[in-house]
């Protein structure tokens, strides 16, 4: 359904621009039809100049040029086709290209009627008083997204930032997506996670979220942040929050993280970030955990059923990528049963909050605080109960960074020191659960960086593959292992990649 908007003045007409910027992707073709002084121009410049990231970037009117292409984080190609003389001149511009690797705003597009794509976003200018109406029309995919981002604008209208500045941030593997607000007294940051949509059943019912316990709202990352603060670590602040849409306005904790600029690991912070989980898993935790007044998070299990279906994303996705062929019944057979066993012997493992992706990409490093205060912790709203060496695991083999053995073994050792002072703590019992852990985590990541690929259009995530099975050949070296590591060779997985 058609949208239409009344933008008050110029200033409105900019903020519009930044909208879309965060609504539009690669491959979007914009129409912007309306008569001179419309609008058309001020609204080009400011998109273009919030996907720059620079309020201050030239952008030049393309009267003259028909085109002016911007290499930014997604590519732009600006054309005014007012002077052409014939559609087919479209081609000589090179639109079919730029479309390929970004955007393409489009004005006077009635000019090459006929040579330009018939499924665009169309945005048609009217004046209106003194200010102008802007009619949106598109394929029913943009239109939602459209509608997401002026749902954002109307959120911060109503949390008192009507006037601040949007720009992306971030998103990652999930639907989440992350913005920087900055409000004039400060920079937030927006997390804009919609609700999950249903996937197909898999077992009992269930869709793939459901069984894995994937966080399908906001309501968890509000109830664990509120607890992990209650714990002594940082979380965001949340400052205003619209629970029913998956929107919220938190703190912006930092951009430093647990990484040097090459890229290498800091042990000093990975060490301070384990730390942090020393100090959790030393409290006992609590499976009830209030979100509003009346709304209740029950954190569920890392149970049998949520173990088994990550790690089976190595059988359903791995495998064929890798040989070309499903696995066969008996593999599957096999691996289950494999599984079944060390996941039974998980259940006297010590057991604690999890925080499920406690590694670099969501650490922030607090240099001018003091304590647990120094370790920002951004991500969390998949945490469940279950063994506690799974955090540790997941901090040490970091999935994202080359880990050296030194250090990976120094912040592990730093951990064990710490739980071992409390007394009581027994070291043997947790480093073999330690390595259970480690392997069922990555046995999830070398399925999870095929189905990114192949299924969600990822394949970014395909170069940590080798680091995967490095990990896992570790993880499999305890005896306990043993009957894993020697279906993964006879799988002819772990020779070939790690």
């Amino acid at each position: 359904m058609a949208l239409d908007i009344v933008l008050a003045d110029e200033a409105a007409t900019i903020r519009f621009g930044e909208d879309m910027a965060l609504a539009l992707k690669r491959g979007d073709y914009v129409a912007l039809s309306g008569d001179l002084g419309a609008g058309k121009s001020t609204f080009s410049r400011a998109l273009i100049r919030a996907i720059a990231d620079d309020a201050f970037l030239e952008v030049p009117s393309p009267t003259f040029t028909l085109v002016q292409t911007y290499d930014l984080r997604i590519p732009v190609a600006h054309f005014d086709l007012y002077r052409i003389a014939d559609a087919a001149e479209i081609d000589e511009l090179g639109f079919d290209e730029a479309l390929s690797d970004g955007i393409c705003l489009v004005e006077w597009p009635e000019k090459a009627d006929g040579a330009l794509p018939a499924d665009g976003i169309s945005l048609v200018f009217v004046h209106e008083g003194d200010g102008r109406r802007v009619f949106i029309d598109g394929p029913a995919p943009a239109l939602a997204r459209i509608r997401r981002s002026l749902a954002i604008r109307a959120f911060l209208d109503e949390a008192g930032y009507g006037n601040a500045t949007r720009r992306h941030l971030t998103g990652d593997a999930s639907t989440r997506a992350y913005e920087h607000i900055h409000t004039g007294a400060g920079r937030l940051v927006l997390m804009d996670s919609p609700a999950h949509l249903p996937g197909p059943i898999l077992a009992q019912g269930k869709y793939y979220q459901q069984i894995a316990h994937i966080a399908e709202d906001v309501k968890p990352f509000i109830a664990v942040g509120r607890y992990l603060v209650s714990r002594g670590l940082r979380a965001p602040a949340i400052h205003a929050m619209d629970i029913a849409q998956g929107i919220l306005l938190i703190e912006d904790l930092g951009s430093d993280g647990v990484l040097d600029a090459a890229g290498a690991p800091i042990p000093e912070r990975y060490r301070e970030s384990t730390a942090c989980l020393a100090h959790l898993h030393a409290q006992a935790f609590e499976r009830d955990l209030p979100v509003t007044d009346g709304i209740i998070h029950r954190v569920p299990d890392f149970d049998r059923d949520a173990m088994q279906i990550e790690v089976s994303l190595l059988t359903d996705w791995y495998l064929p990528f890798k040989r070309g062929t499903p696995a066969s019944d008996a593999e599957r057979r096999d691996y289950v049963a494999i599984w079944d066993r060390l996941i039974e012997s998980l259940g006297a493992a010590e057991h604690n909050l999890l925080l499920r992706d406690f590694h670099s990409p969501n650490i922030i490093w607090r240099p001018d605080a003091a304590g647990t205060d120094r370790v920002g912790i951004i991500d969390f709203q998949d945490a469940m109960i279950g063994p506690s060496a799974y955090d540790v695991a997941s901090l040490v083999q970091d999935a994202r960074v080359d880990m050296p053995d030194a250090v990976a073994q120094g912040v592990l050792d730093h951990y064990l020191s710490l739980r071992a002072a409390e007394g009581g703590f027994d070291r043997a019992r947790f480093l073999r659960d330690w390595h259970v852990m480690a392997a069922q985590r990555n046995c999830k990541l070398i399925g999870l960086w095929v189905r990114l690929m192949q299924r969600d259009g990822k394949p970014a995530y395909m170069r940590h593959m080798p680091r995967t099975f490095r990990n896992l050949t570790r993880a499999l070296s305890h005896p306990d292992l043993a009957p894993l590591r020697d279906w993964c060779e006879k799988a002819g997985i772990l020779a070939t990649e790690s």
